[in-house]
């Protein structure tokens, strides 16, 4: 596992699974005119959930002593609970203890919450712009597509090629008012 070295002046990390997670939070702080670099805040892509308890390890309590926070999908919750458990930040932590610590769930994952933030002809409209509704409408006439709602069609659309969730994290993020973007995102940058 690469661990993306953390400059010295930070004093606060926020821990997301993957790149899109980063760009997210990280457009969600420029559109709100936060600048976390200047912050001392460093959003670390940790390459996936079950990876929680090693950078909690290298940067939390037990470690560099950084304060932390961060945002996990809602099928990853027993990952960030056990790590935050091992770190000695609580025993037995609920939804809302979680939420206490400054770790945040996106429901059912980011890119379920950024369509439903944009609705569904806000992200037609971003993946319009994008130049991508030709292949969006390619996708959607693929057998294992047919009868799913657009909604699903979008969110597994945005996962179908290399770079495409960043990429798309960003636009859907930059389309929205910031006081609609979803709760999980402005949580985590309201917690640091």
């Amino acid at each position: 596992m690469h661990v993306e070295p953390v400059p010295a002046g930070t004093r606060a990390v926020v821990l997301v699974e993957g790149t899109s997670d980063r760009v997210a939070v990280e457009t969600l702080a420029t559109g709100v005119g936060r600048d976390l670099a200047g912050e001392g805040v460093r959003v670390v892509a940790m390459g996936g959930a079950t990876n929680i308890g090693h950078f909690l390890d290298l940067l939390g309590p037990n470690g560099r002593g950084l304060r932390v926070a961060g945002l996990y999908d809602d099928a990853e919750e027993g990952f960030f609970r056990r790590g935050l458990e091992r770190a000695g930040l609580g025993r037995g932590l609920t939804r809302p203890e979680l939420a206490a610590l400054g770790f945040h769930a996106c429901v059912a994952d980011l890119e379920d919450e950024l369509i439903r933030a944009n609705g569904v002809d806000g992200v037609r409209r971003v993946v319009t712009e994008a130049g991508d509704l030709a292949s969006f409408a390619l996708f959607q006439r693929q057998p294992a597509q047919q009868g799913r709602a657009v909604e699903a069609q979008l969110r597994r659309f945005l996962g179908t090629r290399s770079g495409r969730k960043a990429a798309y994290a960003r636009l859907l993020v930059t389309a929205l008012d910031p006081d609609l973007a979803p709760r999980s995102l402005r949580a985590v940058l309201d917690h640091l």
